[in-house]
């Protein structure tokens, strides 16, 4: 995907990655977890608005009796309309149902935000390549508890996988 190429909506989702209080709250770099989240917010409603679905990942940890404060979505961010997916392993994928979800929607691209770039938003990238998805990665919807981290995942690993882009270059095409 360069700046150039708009996706289409019907074919595209946006996946959005452990955007928890718990996990926002973080010191994170290279951005703070708040400014990764106006980033999506900014990026869910566009792909709201064109009609293309937006997937919020949110991990549960197995075997407690009680997850900790500030497991679930951050207030505000899930819509009506919008996936909610719970899982139970760094990937979104594993035993969640999302691919039978993006599939039975016509889904054949995912854009991915989220934190942490190297761990959850990465799992569930290199499991959605594997299915055969093309991918997008929005650098500054992403952090990492360092920014090392983060550059490896966004410099190295991602654009083997896909497309990296900016927010400001994802379009969805019209109808």
């Amino acid at each position: 995907m360069t700046a150039a190429d708009a996706l289409d909506p019907a074919r595209t989702a946006l996946v959005l990655v452990d955007l928890m209080d718990r996990i926002v709250a973080l010191p994170l770099e290279p951005r703070k977890g708040t400014d990764v989240l106006a980033t999506a917010e900014g990026l869910a409603d566009a792909f709201r608005s064109a009609g293309a679905p937006v997937v919020l990942i949110r991990v549960e940890r197995p075997g407690v009796a009680e997850q900790p404060p500030g497991s679930g979505l951050v207030a505000g961010l899930l819509r009506d309309g919008d996936l909610e997916v719970v899982k139970r392993t760094m990937g979104g994928f594993q035993g969640t149902g999302l691919d039978e979800r993006l599939r039975e929607r016509g889904v054949t691209t995912v854009v991915f935000g989220g934190i942490a770039t190297n761990l959850g938003v990465e799992s569930t990238a290199r499991a959605a390549a594997d299915l055969g998805y093309d991918l997008v990665f929005v650098e500054d919807a992403m952090a990492a508890f360092t920014a090392a981290e983060h550059q490896a995942s966004v410099g190295l690993d991602f654009p083997r996988l896909g497309s990296v882009v900016a927010a400001s270059q994802v379009r969805l095409t019209t109808g």
